[in-house]
């Protein structure tokens, strides 16, 4: 059943959250909010990135279909680990020793000084991304073997580590600081290294290493490996995106009155909540599941939890969704509205939150039904209705940052995330996605969110008198 895997790694990420919003209060009250902070910032801006694209499923969407296919496992698993490492081990090294070119491409608005202070940071950062890799790889490995705890469990290291730091070096000067947060970086990807090793351990998945090195020494072949990277490069495009588009976001925001960049990142960070917790989980859960049972030609199974998956997700996302559009105000003041951020803050922010609350459902359907295929190595498709909505994102937010400001650019983020799964259920197949629609537990969807509006209204009522 796939709940279990689900509610693994859903607590995993809220646990993983909770340092984070703990880690983020006191990066503020320690490092504060200036050149330092920036400075930190923009490191671990180019890891952190790549960061998204493995975790989030790039890798994985094209390592476990390729792996279950492959006649040779072992020899696979070597090839494909030993031309990423190294080929990241020598990027790492390549920016260390061009430090200063690379901080000025990830950060155009310094000045040579602070580029000078830095590259050093950046430098430091970066070997964060050899780490984070190891961290993917082993992880595809164990979700292969329907093992998801030390995944889900072990992204909270990193903020641990970081939290640790912070409380160390707080007396410290801001530069002292940056560098231990910086070498926290890294303390927190070996940590989670090293949880996933004795994972692989524990399943008897190291040896898998040792035999394909072996299997390399006699220069047996397998034709699993050029497939992997033509579908990985794909994998990155469609994974890339939504990270170019909350780039193009922040740089339109730019030019807009001061605070529009902070609206938007404090509304999507609230947005991003749900969709990790139900979405991003549920996808990561069900997988593996989904390639073997397609890989095995059991496409009733697929498709019977293919089903089951969308209506529990429907129901969790529809729900989320209406709380937080009745309830975007309350939401916002009770997270940041203190200090120096005020109910002007608080307001657009939290209509930003609204805009953005539309596209949950759309964003977290699509995650569902693009399992179907990578599971058939159809990455390429993936990549190319990725590019859809992006560029329906761009010449959307063109349009409405004029007549709606920074709401228009959440705006355009939702309607694009409706264009997604419009092409992506086209993909899948239209009578594929009807067989799995029932009128039945459609009119009880529509029973529950409307008892859940009633309740939500009158429970508004009595929390807008306290806050």
């Amino acid at each position: 059943m796939f709940l279990k895997s689900f509610f693994t790694n859903s607590i995993g990420i809220l646990i993983s959250r909770i340092f984070g919003f703990i880690r983020d209060l006191l990066t503020a009250s320690i490092l504060g909010a200036n050149l330092y902070s920036d400075i930190f910032f923009v490191a671990f801006k180019l890891p952190n990135l790549f960061r998204r694209i493995f975790a989030e499923g790039a890798f994985a969407q094209s390592f476990i279909p390729n792996f279950t296919k492959s006649r040779i496992k072992s020899l696979f698993t070597y090839r494909i680990f030993i031309k990423f490492f190294l080929f990241l081990i020598l990027l790492s090294l390549l920016v260390s020793v061009f430090n200063n070119f690379f901080t000025k491409v990830i950060a155009i608005g310094f000045d040579e000084k602070d580029i000078e202070l830095a590259s050093t940071f950046v430098a430091i950062n970066f070997y964060y991304l050899p780490l984070i890799f190891c961290v993917s790889f082993f992880a595809s490995l164990l979700q292969y073997k329907n093992h998801f705890a030390t995944t889900a469990f072990s992204t909270a290291l990193l903020n641990i580590a970081l939290i640790t730091a912070l409380l160390l070096s707080r007396d410290l000067t801001k530069v002292e600081i940056v560098y231990a947060m910086s070498y926290a970086v890294l303390i927190g990807g070996i940590l989670q290294v090293i949880a996933h090793l004795i994972a692989l351990y524990k399943k008897g998945l190291l040896k898998i290493f040792y035999v394909g090195y072996r299997y390399t020494r006699s220069d047996k072949k397998d034709k699993q490996t050029e497939t992997f990277f033509k579908a990985f490069y794909h994998a990155i495009v469609g994974n890339s995106t939504a990270q170019v588009s909350a780039f193009l976001d922040t740089w339109l925001a730019s030019f807009l009155a001061s605070g529009s960049i902070s609206y938007l990142y404090y509304g999507n960070r609230v947005f991003q909540l749900p969709l990790a917790l139900f979405a991003i989980a549920l996808s990561v859960g069900i997988f593996p599941k989904i390639a073997r049972m397609l890989k095995s030609d059991h496409h009733d199974k697929a498709l019977r939890l293919m089903g089951q998956s969308f209506w529990f997700l429907t129901f969790i996302l529809c729900l989320s969704m209406v709380v937080g559009l009745i309830l975007s105000d309350e939401i916002v003041k009770l997270l940041f509205q203190r200090g120096s951020f005020n109910a002007t803050n608080a307001y657009h922010t939290s209509r930003v939150l609204s805009m953005y609350l539309i596209g949950l459902l759309p964003f977290g359907l699509s995650k569902i039904f693009s399992l179907w295929l990578y599971s058939q190595n159809q990455q390429n498709i993936a990549a190319k209705i990725s590019i859809y909505s992006l560029v329906t994102n761009v010449i959307l937010s063109l349009a409405l940052i004029a007549p709606l400001g920074v709401e228009g650019l959440a705006l355009a983020s939702s309607v694009s995330g409706f264009v997604l799964l419009f092409f992506t259920i086209k993909a899948f197949g239209f009578n594929l996605f009807l067989d799995i629609i029932s009128f039945k537990k459609t009119i009880l969807l529509f029973a529950v969110i409307a008892v859940e509006i009633v309740v939500l209204l009158k429970f508004k009522e009595i929390i807008d008198v306290y806050l």
